[in-house]
């Protein structure tokens, strides 16, 4: 008998020793548990802070479409539309021939664009002093403007023209796709040099308005 409840005294001890050790194992199983839960969770949350981020680039960065119309044989029209739901302020319209780098037409603006309007301006005379009396190709126009302090470019938007006598005949756009505006930066020393062109749009831009700045 006494033999008896020793034995059945060890296994007793036994379990009891044995249930830290179950509670321990089982408490590392819930925390993998939940650790995998707040991965998962915060996995989640990062793709919907992902998705609300891009939407909101959507709607509100800076997006500009430009149209050249022809309205008659001696007159078109740029068209601007903002796509976004920001205004910009309008600050240059630049008219150029595909083939030539360096853009023919550059006219200073001050004129607000709120989102989702359109701004429009008669550019025949200018446009046919661009392209000469006879010419059939590609004319591009890209516009300059401020938006949140700072001053983009939209890329060059294509349009093919046929212009006969100073009279232009035919004009669309073409297929071809346009880029995102992009920021114009001032660079200093080589970088300055290397993005000659951005540079000089900015400079003439601070020069008139230096020139029209009462002294």
């Amino acid at each position: 008998m006494h033999s008896w409840f020793s034995s059945h005294g060890i296994i007793v001890s036994s379990i009891v020793d044995f249930i830290p050790l179950a509670a321990t194992v089982i408490s590392c199983l819930l925390s993998v548990v939940l650790a995998r839960a707040t991965l998962r969770y915060a996995e989640a949350a990062d793709k919907g802070l992902a998705l609300a981020r891009d939407e909101f680039e959507r709607e509100w960065s800076p997006e500009l479409h430009l149209k050249l119309e022809r309205v008659t044989a001696t007159e078109a029209r740029i068209v601007v539309t903002n796509l976004a739901k920001i205004s910009v302020l309008l600050q240059m319209m630049q008219l150029r021939k595909i083939s030539h780098a360096v853009p023919f037409e550059r006219t200073f603006l001050n004129d607000p664009l709120v989102g989702g309007m359109t701004w429009a301006q008669d550019v025949g005379k200018r446009l046919i002093t661009c392209t000469g009396q006879d010419y059939e190709g590609l004319v591009a126009a890209s516009m300059n403007f401020y938006c949140s302090g700072r001053m983009f470019r939209t890329d060059w938007f294509r349009f093919y023209i046929q212009v006969r006598n100073g009279h232009i005949i035919r004009m669309g756009p073409t297929n071809t796709p346009a880029r995102r505006v992009r920021v114009l930066e001032n660079y200093k020393g080589p970088e300055r040099r290397k993005r000659q062109h951005a540079q000089d749009i900015t400079k003439d831009v601070l020069g008139i308005k230096r020139e029209e700045a009462p002294v």
